[in-house]
């Protein structure tokens, strides 16, 4: 993050829980009319993430952001369940079905593209369109992190789970974005990773499935893949592979920005995202 930070990203805005028939209270925001956009965050944040497009692009859509189980502000009943993808894949599905929401715009970022991608492949009566920002998981089923990346994933790790919560976000936020980034971000971000800093270590306890082939061919809807120019390498490989392998995905880069791109560069993600979900 950076100073250009859109103005009304990372604000609080009136929370609602929705009670799904597995249990769990789901939070979530909504604003505005028309067809519904769904929003979907990544690691160490929750439905505070998409302000930047929530207050833009619900004068045109209904916009809805959840925050997934374990992530603020859940309550005892949605830290009772395992931490899994697939366990947030599900409750998405339930969440849609109970609200009465689909066929939804489904827009993922990090670890919610990864979780976005499989709710499109399993669910495709539950998804109008997939966009898919930097999304997060291997491109290979036998694929390993590079050494020095689980071992500074560890340390993130045991710097959070030992109570030196800053430390550990400063070292996990610059690895997936630039150098430097946390001490640049703006407070509102810096606490929102803050108050979701305990789903890291279990985060990294459940990795993403590996992307397929066979699985991306299955996405029938419309799919839109956004990578920012400065991203780690990693993300912007997901984007290029899956745009082979999604028939008719539109792929578009954000110039400049790096993994947060549409709180960075708010204006530039909206319009994109507006003028794929509005053909």
């Amino acid at each position: 993050m950076n100073a250009r930070t859109d103005q009304h990203a990372l604000s609080v805005p009136e929370i609602y829980f929705a009670t799904l028939p597995s249990g769990v209270r789901m939070p979530y925001v909504t604003r505005g009319e028309g067809a519904p956009l769904l929003f979907v965050h990544g690691s160490l944040c929750d439905y505070r993430y998409w302000n930047g497009q929530m207050a833009v692009l619900s004068q045109r859509f209904q916009c809805v952001s959840v925050s997934l189980s374990h992530y603020w502000p859940a309550d005892d009943l949605a830290l009772q369940g395992a931490f899994s993808w697939w366990t947030h894949v599900a409750e998405l599905a339930e969440f849609i079905t109970a609200m009465d929401l689909g066929p939804v715009h489904l827009v993922g970022h990090s670890r919610g593209g990864c979780v976005a991608f499989h709710l499109a492949r399993d669910y495709p009566h539950l998804v109008k369109s997939l966009t898919l920002a930097d999304p997060g998981g291997p491109l290979h089923a036998d694929a390993s992190l590079p050494p020095a990346t689980e071992a500074l994933r560890a340390r993130a790790a045991r710097l959070i789970e030992d109570g030196d919560v800053d430390a550990g976000l400063e070292l996990f936020v610059d690895s997936v974005s630039l150098p430097g980034i946390w001490r640049k971000s703006p407070a509102a971000f810096r606490t929102m990773a803050t108050d979701n800093a305990a789903t890291l270590p279990m985060q990294f306890r459940d990795p993403l499935p590996a992307y397929t082939r066979a699985a991306a061919q299955a996405v029938a809807c419309p799919a839109l893949l956004v990578a920012g120019e400065k991203s780690p390498r990693m993300y912007r490989d997901n984007v290029a592979q899956l745009a082979e392998w999604i028939a008719g995905a539109q792929v578009r880069t954000v110039a400049g920005a790096s993994h947060g791109m549409n709180v960075t560069h708010a204006a530039e993600f909206n319009r994109l995202l507006e003028a794929f979900v509005g053909i």
